[in-house]
């Protein structure tokens, strides 16, 4: 996978015994969103775009340069790459002004205060900041702290742009309102950015197609969309709020679900067909064993409990299990069932009064077979 007019990075990094292998391509004006459990790889692949983690092997190219490649001895330092960071605390100078701060790569490369400085607010007046020019960070909030540090960013006038967590120093009101505005400087960037991010909503909206690392690999790509609706794995399932369960698909479109993911069998509307066509379509299974590997996705909404096993005419998928915990959430209550399989089910408030839900409840589930996704397994 390669892109020569934007970012192209195939290859491995070792750090700390930590090995991390990538494939992927940012086209230019492009918003890569990366995310990942802690741990996974996330911080080791910016540190290697950045230059401060050589490849063990393999090859980064940018804009059609090589940044990166030990096969024929050739590595740019950070120094000389062209590359833009905004670091989750932002990292502002504290003794300059908002100004100063966005002129420091001018004065960095050489140009002199008044130049630096004139160059400076022309970024500042793209990014609604000119008014704060002469505050110093002590006195921005959080919100405009994120915008001082993404105009010094921009001032350098990076080929390629990093976030690291660009939200996550703000509280949950500030960010609301800094979101659209990040999505729309980003939107006006011409080279490839990379937004790394634990949030789904961030995700969302503020990039154009997600890449998911787990345990140092790529595990999923695709349009954020897609990804919900269709995640590789269970911590792409956990962070989108859908039940998964990998299992076997049989000719009559029943699942055999995994032991370990809780056993049982559920039922796909056109199982067969719908996941055969998007295995050929993916080229993730064919004529072989692996063939009949599928996942299955379900939202925990889909799934209604009762406290009696419901009559022969209701959904195809009915099981029993018991409440093992409850949780309110913000406008929904979300239970916990052991089962086969096992599930989180979202019901209202007043459906937990009326089954009388509790730890230690027998229920039964059930979910229609249309409300399930049905794909194969890319694993």
């Amino acid at each position: 996978m390669t892109d020569p007019a934007g970012l192209s990075v195939a290859g491995e990094v070792e750090r700390g015994g930590f090995r991390l292998a990538l494939e992927f391509a940012v086209a230019p004006g492009e918003v890569l969103g990366v995310l990942g459990p802690n741990g996974a790889g996330k911080t080791t692949l910016l540190r290697t775009l950045a230059g401060l983690n050589a490849l063990r092997r393999g090859r980064i190219s940018l804009a059609g340069a090589v940044l990166d490649d030990p096969g024929r001895q050739l590595f740019v330092p950070a120094e000389h790459r062209p590359v833009g960071l905004v670091f989750q605390n932002y990292r502002l100078f504290p003794h300059l002004s908002v100004r100063d701060n966005v002129a420091f790569s001018a004065r960095a490369r050489g140009a002199g205060r008044h130049g630096a400085r004139r160059h400076a607010d022309i970024w500042l007046d793209r990014l609604g900041l000119a008014e704060l020019a002469g505050r110093k960070p002590a006195q921005l909030s959080g919100g405009q702290a994120q915008r001082v540090a993404l105009a010094r960013t921009l001032a350098a006038e990076p080929g390629l742009l990093l976030l690291d967590e660009p939200l996550a120093a703000l509280d949950a009101r500030t960010r609301l309102e800094v979101r659209a505005e990040l999505r729309r400087h980003l939107g006006a960037f011409g080279g490839p950015s990379l937004v790394v991010t634990h949030d789904p909503l961030e995700a969302m909206v503020l990039t154009d197609r997600l890449l998911v690392i787990e345990d140092g690999r790529v595990v999923q790509q695709g349009a954020p969309a897609e990804v919900a609706r269709r995640p590789a794995s269970q911590y792409v399932a956990r962070l989108v709020g859908l039940n998964l369960y990998p299992g076997t698909l049989g000719p009559d479109g029943a699942v055999a679900l995994d032991q370990a993911a809780g056993g049982g069998v559920l039922h796909a509307a056109g199982g067969a067909a719908g996941a055969g066509g998007a295995a050929e379509a993916g080229g993730a299974a064919g004529a072989g064993g692996a063939a009949g590997r599928v996942l299955l996705a379900l939202r925990p909404s889909a799934i209604a409990l009762h406290t009696e096993r419901p009559r022969a005419a209701s959904p195809r998928n009915v099981w029993p299990g018991t409440v093992t915990g409850v949780e309110l959430l913000t406008d929904r209550v979300r239970v916990q069932v052991a089962g086969s399989p096992p599930a989180l089910v979202d019901v209202t408030p007043d459906a937990v009064a009326e089954l009388d839900l509790a730890a230690g409840s027998a229920v039964w589930l059930s979910a229609k077979a249309t409300e399930i996704e049905c794909y194969p397994d890319p694993r």
